[in-house]
């Protein structure tokens, strides 16, 4: 296997009082303020060693400052966080070990660069050089060419030009409105002290009893408990699922507060949780498949463990899963959700109202306390597989995140 070439701009590993060092190696907390300085304002990510200076000072941030750290368990949901968090208004960075980019590959192509989303990629160099754990070496080896094939604009981070790296990134994203890579090889920055733990504020409500799992089918339409559900907004955003979901909600209104996904499956719920974070005197609202919440269990201790990382659960959310027990784009092959409680999992991850409704009516009162209440909160909606023909949605991806910043008055 050969070794990767060293990469342009990189100064070597000189560190601070080792000898012929020319240039200091930045701390977290100084690059953090950096990123700052450039008018990054949301950050969320994965963790990784090289980057842990960074993350920590992020961490370190009183509760109170606008800037939230949100940790993702995944990079693809990370990159979901912070699309929402572009479309109510902020200008996101995320932060991932370059494993992740194979993670996250989807979410970059059909959301990120799909809808033409700006974003800061910091990205860990491991296996730089092939001088890394065997585990490391392909992706070090990959990392810039899969970059490429993405269409991600690039640059490694380097010693003595860290400003002027992160004023390109910044003015390249918002030039190009698509996300730009940082890559950050080992030793680049120097890490901090460890951060002190963070305590956990507020005590987590009880959520509200749900109904077991069963597999008996609904007698409700998905069609009809969308109508229900469409009947009680107002201008509350909503974060569409891809798939029918969009196309049936679209068929029974359409509305500038629509934020309709096309394609990466899963993503619907870690965008309206960025939404939520970003906006928190609004709500916001997600319509979502029983497929997609099983693509993206993850996002649930995510919601709901928000007093872990020191900052609250996002009363402002709320989660509509319609549950038809098959994948209806398809095939209609069966889903593992006929079997399993997602109403019971939402709560045991810490959303403060969970339930199941099974009726139009049961919809309308469920949504309408959720929206009038402090959650998070969740709504299962039990529904059959009836499918009701639907067109596709008719906007192209720009138009659909230009017309929704604009009903939130991000734009």
């Amino acid at each position: 296997m050969t070794a990767a070439a060293p990469a342009p701009g990189y100064r070597g590993p000189a560190r601070r009082g080792v000898p012929g060092a020319t240039v200091a190696a930045m701390t977290g907390h100084e690059f953090a303020d950096l990123i700052d300085a450039q008018g990054f304002d949301f950050f969320t990510g994965v963790p990784c060693s090289l980057a842990e200076g960074v993350i920590a000072a992020l961490e370190r941030r009183p509760s109170d400052r606008p800037r939230p750290y949100v940790p993702a368990v995944r990079e693809d949901i990370a990159i979901g966080v912070a699309a929402g968090s572009w479309l109510g208004g902020r200008l996101p960075a995320v932060i991932m070990q370059n494993s992740g980019l194979g993670t996250s590959a989807n979410a970059l192509v059909s959301l990120s660069r799909l809808y033409r989303l700006p974003a800061l990629l910091l990205v860990t160099w491991r296996g730089f050089e092939g001088k890394d754990a065997p585990e490391h070496i392909v992706m070090g080896e990959i990392t810039r060419p899969l970059l490429d094939l993405m269409g991600v604009p690039h640059r490694v981070l380097a010693r003595g030009s860290e400003r002027a790296d992160l004023a390109w990134a910044h003015a390249e994203t918002l030039r190009s409105s698509q996300p730009v890579a940082l890559l950050l090889p080992p030793r680049v920055l120097e890490a901090d002290a460890p951060a002190p733990a963070v305590p956990r504020r507020g005590t987590p409500r009880a959520p509200v009893a749900t109904a077991p799992p069963s597999a008996v089918p609904s007698s409700l339409s998905r069609f009809d408990a969308l109508s229900a559900a469409v009947g009680v907004l107002g201008r509350e955003p909503v974060i569409h699922a891809n798939g029918y979901i969009c196309r049936e909600s679209f068929a029974v209104r359409d509305r500038p507060e629509n934020f309709y996904m096309i394609g990466s499956m899963g993503l619907a719920s870690s965008i309206g949780l960025g939404l939520a974070l970003s906006r928190p005197e609004r709500r916001a609202v997600v319509f979502d498949g029983d497929g997609n919440l099983l693509m993206n269990l993850g996002i649930l201790p995510m919601v709901g463990g928000g007093p872990a990382i020191g900052r609250g659960r996002p009363v402002n959310f709320v989660h509509v899963a319609f549950d038809n027990g098959v994948y209806g784009s398809t095939g209609g092959q069966v889903s593992p959700s006929r079997g399993v409680g997602l109403a019971a999992v939402a709560a045991a991850c810490g959303y403060a109202r969970a339930e199941s409704v099974d009726s139009a009516a049961g919809v309308e009162r469920a949504l309408r306390a959720a929206i009038g209440a402090d959650g998070p909160s969740f709504i299962l909606v039990r529904v059959n597989d009836e499918e009701r023909p639907a067109p596709r949605i008719p906007y192209a991806p720009e138009e659909i995140r230009d017309r929704f910043r604009r009903a939130l008055g991000s734009a």
